[in-house]
């Protein structure tokens, strides 16, 4: 049976999703599982979704995630508690939003053997949102961000959650702050966390950067050099796959394959 997924967001083309994905499907035997990017804004989200019936589910990239869920029929309480969908489900009353970046962010602390109990979280966009729920056993998260006043739909997902979390300005960030934490997650985009490289040379957590592309970047560089383990963001885009191509294949994810497709790909990806 021939079944089509898409990748949606802007911009796309440099997304490592199709490779993971196609991989799956490959090494699952699916060979009419067909995936797809296609640049799509937020005012043409609602048009796209109305009209792509033949569509078996998206995966939602940014700036979408919030849009996804608010367009969504329905959705899980993951999602809905995050305040973000990464995940479009075709349902038979329509799409159903979930979100898997949460479940990717834990999987791959997990890989790297990260078990923080005090995080520092840098942004407020739908990936920072997702980082609190997969932080919810630790007992300290700050929020660093550009402007704490738009800083409101971050807030109101800590709050969801039940997570607790002190708000800052990312231009404030220093030795105070990083000292007392065993994690730094930065979901910021790439280049954006490259001034505060140098502040983690004495702090000793490790790092998670969600940026995959010009591995390592310098934020994690100098988490190398301080000897903290780093956390690759293409390792948190695998097993966030891994999750997505669970939900729509309802088959469990061949994650070494759909990693070393990735690997081929890009093979100074950190995964």
């Amino acid at each position: 049976m021939s079944k089509r997924v898409v990748l949606i967001g802007h911009p796309v083309a440099h997304s490592l999703s199709p490779t993971l994905h196609r991989a799956a499907y490959a090494a699952l035997g699916l060979s009419g599982w067909r995936y797809q990017a296609i640049e799509c804004t937020e005012a043409e989200l609602p048009a796209l979704l109305a009209s792509s019936p033949d569509a078996a589910g998206f995966s939602v990239t940014m700036p979408l995630k919030r849009a996804a869920l608010r367009l969504a029929d329905a959705a899980s309480e993951p999602a809905t508690r995050i305040g973000a969908g990464n995940t479009l489900l075709r349902r038979e009353a329509g799409w159903y939003a979930e979100n898997t970046d949460w479940l990717g962010i834990r999987d791959a602390l997990a890989e790297g053997g990260v078990l923080p109990r005090r995080a520092v979280v840098l942004g407020a966009g739908g990936t920072a949102q997702a980082a609190l729920a997969a932080l919810a056993g630790a007992a300290e998260v700050t929020v660093l961000v550009r402007e704490p006043a738009r800083a409101g739909e971050l807030l109101a997902t800590a709050e969801r959650l039940a997570c607790p979390v002190r708000l800052g300005r990312l231009a404030d960030l220093g030795q105070a702050d990083l000292e007392p934490a065993d994690l730094l997650i930065s979901t910021l985009p790439p280049g954006a966390a490259d001034g505060l490289a140098h502040r983690l040379l004495a702090a000793g957590c490790a790092v998670l950067d969600v940026v995959y592309a010009g591995w390592p970047t310098r934020l994690a560089r100098a988490a190398q050099e301080a000897g903290a383990p780093v956390i690759s963001g293409a390792t948190l885009l695998l097993h966030q796959a891994a999750w997505q191509v669970e939900l729509m294949t309802g088959h469990a994810a061949p994650v070494e394959a759909m990693r070393a497709a990735m690997r081929a790909a890009v093979p100074d990806c950190g995964c």
